[in-house]
């Protein structure tokens, strides 16, 4: 254990001299006193604790911990990546893992493959949603967790592994051998034609060939016909690399397009990303939805594009990273993800939302004042405003989903009758596109969720519990106990009345559910996006072209 420290003091002593530039400087070698000073007393805590403790506590495990408080006073990005963790973040990073190509969920005793990938080698080998994982190469794997059943479907590409499954349909057993394969999980589940000759594409992330894939999708939808505008979603879309979306930018605007500008300290490290690809879509009308959740290169595309006064932004304010992210090695297969740079698309603005250098009273992160928010201007002359993500060219007001709907999917509730549902219509084909749950359908699921445990409870009947508190401890419990009484009564939230006032967001759920079964996650999203009032909002916009014109070329945009 002592050997296991002193490598981790060796690597912490590494990245101090590795840090450490080889010039004379006044500030630097006091900056380097101070860095050498705090990298000792580091040293010496971690050597004390494991060393001295009255319970032993392993090396790696300080310096994990240790990381986790370096991260408070940098940002939430910095991660120190252990051997074991890379291969996670290869995953994240690249989409592509050796396996057999499937989601898995943990449900009661064993792990139940949660939905395989179209083309995969269990989807090949006729794995269906549902289908309970026994064994693996004839080891039982009741009560294992998912993370164990995972490490045992992954290996290298060529080799096989034999699961012993129990069909969901059926509840037969039966040993199914897979041989697994380079597994790239889509970037685009679904690209397809709305209507009147407008194409959608839906992109979930910026991982290593999103680019090909969405060019395919281009080309592949202006294969269709006349394509008279473009849909891009990028809600939901946490972003990625970089590079993946200047080179999708490069898809609509000219080559030699600056899209971003990145810089660290100082203006020495300021460096411009240009499109280098010739555009396949230069001219027809395009509209970028993005949400609260679209961040960092989904940034970097839907700003770039509305700075150039290229493509509508349509949705909600965006998530607001403006930060660049890279990995370091710091010795013995470790890494460290820091943050090294801000970036700037085209009119120049940075849209972080979010001072990491500076926390308040209680520790939290503040937002950037409008004090010291800035106004730039499109390739056009339109205002636009730095320091909180992308402010939409139309704002939708957003949807909202009920923790109640959240906590019958996280249950799994909705999964499990999906699978019931799968039973019941074995064999049966479905309009993918049209298909909702009837009626009869809905009451059956209700019927099915009323013996179960669903841990909720409205932020309204908490409020009121917090007021009954409140008032017994202040004395006026006697006082206003029949108006608690009374407004008790009016909040119908028990089970089966939020069945009925969440009815709509739990029904495109279960609908998501039983279109995964029927046609995979393309299905699944092209059944969504049939319903999806954004989507047709965009798609009227795009075919009104004087509007879309108008608000390209004349329509400021506000600073929240």
């Amino acid at each position: 254990m002592v050997k296991g420290c002193a490598r981790v003091v060796a690597i912490v002593v590494l990245m101090m001299m590795s840090a450490t530039p080889l010039y004379a400087q006044e500030s630097r070698t006091k900056a380097d006193f101070e860095l050498g000073k705090t990298t000792e007393i580091l040293a010496n805590m971690m050597r004390e604790i494991e060393t001295q403790f009255v319970d032993r506590v392993p090396a790696d495990k300080i310096l994990k911990n240790a990381s986790r408080g370096i991260v408070l006073a940098t940002d939430p990005y910095l991660e120190y990546l252990s051997e074991s963790d890379m291969a996670a973040f290869e995953v994240m990073t690249t989409g592509k893992y050796g396996g057999v190509g499937s989601l898995i969920r943990k449900k009661g005793d064993y792990v139940v493959f949660a939905q395989p990938y179209k083309g995969a080698p269990a989807d090949v080998a006729g794995i269906k949603i549902g289908d309970k994982i026994l064994a693996i190469d004839g080891k039982d794997m009741k009560g294992a967790n998912v993370e164990d059943i995972s490490s045992n479907l992954k290996g290298d590409p060529e080799s096989d592994v034999t699961v012993e499954v129990e069909r969901c349909l059926d509840g037969t057993r039966e040993s199914v051998t897979m041989r697994r394969r380079r597994i790239s999980i889509p970037s685009v589940p679904y690209a397809g034609m709305l209507r009147d000759g407008v194409g959608y594409i839906c992109h979930n992330d910026f991982i290593d060939g999103s680019y090909d894939e969405v060019r395919r999708s281009v080309e592949a939808l202006m294969a269709e016909g006349e394509l008279r505008g473009l849909v891009l979603d990028y809600r939901g879309n946490g972003g990625g690399i970089m590079q993946e979306a200047v080179d999708i930018v490069s898809l609509f605007v000219p080559r030699g397009e600056r899209v971003v500008s990145v810089m660290g300290r100082d203006s020495s490290s300021l460096h411009h990303y240009t499109t280098s690809h010739t555009p396949l879509l230069q001219n027809i009308p395009i509209v970028v939805l993005v949400n609260g959740s679209s961040a960092s290169a989904s940034e970097i595309l839907a700003g770039a594009l509305q700075d150039l006064d290229r493509a509508v932004v349509m949705g909600t304010r965006t998530y607001g990273k403006g930060l660049v992210q890279s990995t370091h090695h710091v010795g013995y297969n470790n890494y460290l993800k820091i943050t090294t740079a801000k970036y700037y698309i085209p009119s120049g603005r940075c849209i972080h939302a979010r001072d990491y250098s500076t926390l308040d009273s209680d520790g939290r992160v503040g937002i950037v004042p409008d004090s010291l928010i800035t106004e730039y201007s499109t390739r056009g002359g339109r205002k636009v405003f730095d320091g909180g993500g992308i402010v939409p060219d139309i704002k939708v007001e957003p949807e909202y989903v009920s923790r109640f709907a959240l906590t019958l999917y996280s249950m799994g509730y909705m999964e499990d009758w999906a699978d019931e549902y799968m039973r019941r219509h074995v064999g049966e084909s479905v309009d993918v596109r049209n298909f909702s749950l009837s009626d009869e359908e809905y009451d059956d699921f209700c019927r099915f969720i009323e013996d179960k445990d669903v841990p909720y409870e409205s932020e309204t009947r908490q409020a009121l519990t917090a007021l009954r508190k409140a008032a017994e401890s202040e004395r006026y419990d006697e006082t206003i106990e029949a108006s608690l009484d009374a407004l008790e009564q009016m909040i119908k939230d028990d089970k089966m009345s939020n069945m009925q006032i969440y009815r709509d967001e739990i029904v495109k759920a279960i609908n998501y559910e039983l279109m995964l079964r029927y046609a995979y996650q393309e299905g699944a999203v092209e059944n969504a996006v049939a319903n999806d009032k954004m989507v047709d909002d965009a798609v009227a916009l795009i075919l009104d072209d004087e509007e879309y014109r108008r608000i390209l070329s004349e329509q400021d945009l506000h600073m929240h």
